[in-house]
């Protein structure tokens, strides 16, 4: 039984260090400095870089963080501290579920009948409300696995001590879940920064760089697809650079979610 597991583990791993590979192959060799300083170069022009779709990705993540992130502790506190046992705790709960479920393209939807369409044009906000859609569930159920896991005592302590409701929740249980926040917050980024569908209806592309909130950004994951599909070979190996600079800020994101979970609370 353990040969067969050891077995089976081993064939689960082909497809992901086969496609690790191939992408550090196809990719390492342009990995340079000159990737986040300059734009995409025209077809058929060498050299050149994806500095608008890097950073038009941390924008869109970061819009995405300041939309999802306050929402998600919120209802998360509510669902554990203030509503638990309740039916519209519960509610709240099934519809995180189901939320979790949905597919990206329908979050992109949803952004673009929210903002493309009241707005009138593609930009980064748009792309961050379709990428907080996505983050948000994430974050409410880390949090709430959080909350929860304080023992009940120390709440006692605090309300035994003279504390009120809000005291003992913004002193003393929130700094004591901070490891989780965190954590939520990091899975939810590392869950949308591969994330084509949703960008593809709300931030679009540009060719250039970053012209404000309002206006349409490029992203790393639409420029992959943008380009994969390219007869051009520059634009096909900035695809392949591209897919591995995602990779490495998955990768990044990931280790630090991993070590926030370590640190234990109490």
């Amino acid at each position: 039984m353990t040969a067969l597991v050891v077995g089976c583990t081993l064939i689960a791993l082909i497809p992901l260090v086969a496609i690790l590979l191939n992408v550090f192959i196809k990719g390492g060799g342009r990995l340079d400095v000159d990737i986040f300083t300059e734009l995409p170069p025209p077809p058929l022009v060498k050299g050149g870089g994806m500095r608008n779709a890097f950073f038009g990705t941390l924008i869109t993540l970061l819009i995405g963080s300041l939309l999802s992130v306050p929402i998600g502790i919120l209802t998360a506190i509510y669902t554990v501290e203030f509503g638990r046992g309740t039916k519209a705790a519960g509610i709240v709960r099934f519809c995180t579920n189901v939320l979790s479920g949905v597919p990206s393209i329908i979050a992109g939807l949803f952004a673009y009948g929210i903002v493309v369409l009241t707005t009138g044009n593609f930009s980064a906000v748009a792309g961050g409300v379709a990428l907080s859609v996505l983050m948000v569930p994430i974050v409410i159920r880390t949090v709430e696995e959080g909350l929860k896991s304080i023992p009940r005592e120390i709440r006692l302590a605090s309300i035994g001590v003279g504390a009120n409701d809000f005291q003992t929740i913004s002193r003393v249980v929130i700094p004591a879940v901070m490891p989780f926040i965190a954590t939520g917050i990091t899975l939810s980024l590392a869950r949308a920064a591969g994330e084509t569908a949703p960008l593809l209806f709300t931030a679009l592309f540009s060719q250039f760089g970053f012209n404000g909130p309002w206006e349409p950004v490029a992203t790393l994951s639409v420029l992959i697809y943008n380009f994969a599909i390219s007869p051009y070979q520059n634009q096909q190996e900035l695809a392949w650079v591209a897919s591995l600079v995602i990779i490495l800020l998955i990768l990044f994101i990931s280790i630090m979610s991993r070590y926030l979970t370590r640190r234990k609370v109490f």
